[in-house]
Parts: structure tokens; C-alpha cells; sequence
């Protein structure tokens, strides 16, 4: 059997040769990116001319996209969805489980109602539990399931679990490292 060429229409697990699948060795991704960027580096390409190093810079751009969409979990589901013609459309389409959105709600207000440093970190675990399960879940209706239709709602789930954690975790570095404003006052009047 002989392989089809590779184009920078070429899909990304096409492009990395790696199996269409959520599950990845990130060792494996990383040392094909390094491949593929040394066989594309514009440099190596310097005594063919102007169009040959643009090709090469194509190239480059299109390898780091591929890259950054392999070896993030969240946006390799979300891709392999849309491959699968399940696109995510996150943006048109919001609705979640009842159940997801009551976590959601309880978690926003645990966030709202923490006063304490250990506050924050119990609930920066739960919301890690909840991507840890979500993103097992995910691999399930993808790879062993070949469900992308309905690993679409869990993307999207993974997607708010994501966003949360950044909240979650910026609320964390507020309690860690207070504006200097705040830490050093000494009440003296000015």
C-alpha cells in the first residue's frame, strides 16, 4: 500500500503519522514536531530561493498549528469531532446536560463564596477531578465508542471546565500574591 503524499491540506494525524485518535503519546508528538520542523526549516532551503523558503515557512506555520491542535487534549477532541463531521459550534450551540449545569452553578458560587486560600484549592481539585473524568469520558466516545456525536456535548462540557479552571485558578494567585497595594499597607495617613 503506498501512502498519499503529504499536502498542507493534509490532515494533522496525517501530517504527525499518528493514528486518528484522542488517546496520544505526547513524547511521540513532540519528537515528530521536531522532525517535521527541521525538514521544513525556511534555512534549509536558503539556495533554492525566495519561493522555495516560502513554501517552507507555509510549512512551518502549518506543522505548529497541527502541533498545538495534537498535543492539547481539549482541542484534539474538538478536532476529531469536526473530522468526523460533529462539529463542536460552541459558540451557536450552549446546551448541557441539567445535571452539568447545576455543577456549574454550585462551583461558580463555591468560586463567589470562597474566603480562604484552602477554599480555592478544594475547589481547583473537584474542578480537576471533573476534567480528569471529562477528559476519560471523552477518550471512551471517541476512540473505543466512535461516537463523535456525542462526544460533542462532553467537548463542550471539557470546554467550560477549561474556562473554569482558568477563573479558579486566577482567583488561587489572587489569594497567593496580593496586589502590593494591599500587602504592604500600613495605615498611615497620606
Amino acid at each position: 500500500m503506498v501512502d498519499k503524499p503529504l499536502t498542507l491540506a493534509s490532515n494533522d494525524f496525517e501530517l504527525f503519522a499518528v493514528p486518528a485518535r484522542f488517546a496520544q503519546d505526547p513524547a511521540a508528538l513532540d519528537a515528530r514536531w521536531k522532525e517535521l520542523q527541521r525538514e521544513a526549516h525556511p534555512d534549509r532551503f536558503a539556495a533554492q530561493g525566495v519561493a522555495a523558503q516560502r513554501q517552507a515557512m507555509q510549512w512551518s506555520v502549518r506543522i505548529n498549528e497541527a502541533y498545538q491542535r495534537l498535543k492539547h487534549p481539549l482541542k484534539r477532541a474538538a478536532y476529531l469531532c469536526e473530522l468526523a463531521g460533529a462539529p463542536i459550534n460552541a459558540e451557536n450551540n450552549t446546551a448541557m446536560p441539567a445535571d452539568f449545569l447545576i455543577e456549574q452553578m454550585q462551583w461558580r458560587e463555591a468560586l463567589d463564596d470562597a474566603s480562604s486560600e484552602a477554599d480555592i484549592a478544594r475547589l481547583l481539585e473537584q474542578v480537576n477531578q471533573a476534567r480528569v473524568g471529562a477528559l476519560q469520558h471523552c477518550e471512551e466516545l471517541l476512540d473505543v465508542r466512535h461516537a463523535p456525536d456525542q462526544a460533542v456535548g462532553q467537548v463542550r462540557a471539557m470546554m467550560f471546565i477549561e474556562r473554569f479552571s482558568h477563573d479558579v485558578e486566577s482567583r488561587l494567585d489572587d489569594f497567593q500574591n496580593p496586589p502590593a497595594d494591599m500587602a504592604g499597607t500600613t495605615g498611615q495617613a497620606t
